[in-house]
């Protein structure tokens, strides 16, 4: 007895919406669906910006040009919400006096010498 192996193609067919979701069929049959809330750029775009899409990477990637964002079949078969944007970090300013200088006390630049 042997078994046949169903021959796969993730490129993409075709790219929809539904209200809370985004729909990729393969060129294979497969569908797959996503929540769009894993894909911030997407849920907030225009349904005009959702439609205005290219496939890129030879077929196994999705480009929408006007929101910036791309997503690939391998990170929607593998569930891959879009990573979090790095957080800004915070720039620690020095208190000002009234008078605006510093509260830091200067350093002093003489060296004590002990006996």
């Amino acid at each position: 007895m042997s078994t046949l192996a169903a021959k796969t193609d993730e490129r993409v067919e075709a790219v929809y919406f539904s209200r809370d979701s985004i729909v990729v069929n393969l060129m294979d049959g497969r569908t797959i669906s996503a929540p769009l809330a894993w894909y911030p750029k997407l849920l907030k775009a225009s349904s005009e910006h959702k439609a205005h899409w290219e496939l890129c990477g030879g077929g196994y990637g999705i480009h929408w040009p006007d929101i910036d964002e791309d997503l690939s079949t391998e990170g929607l078969l593998r569930g891959a919400p879009a990573p979090n944007p790095p957080k800004k970090k915070s720039v620690k300013k020095t208190a000002k006096s009234k008078t605006g200088t510093s509260r830091k006390r200067p350093r002093s630049t003489s060296k004590v010498k002990t006996s």
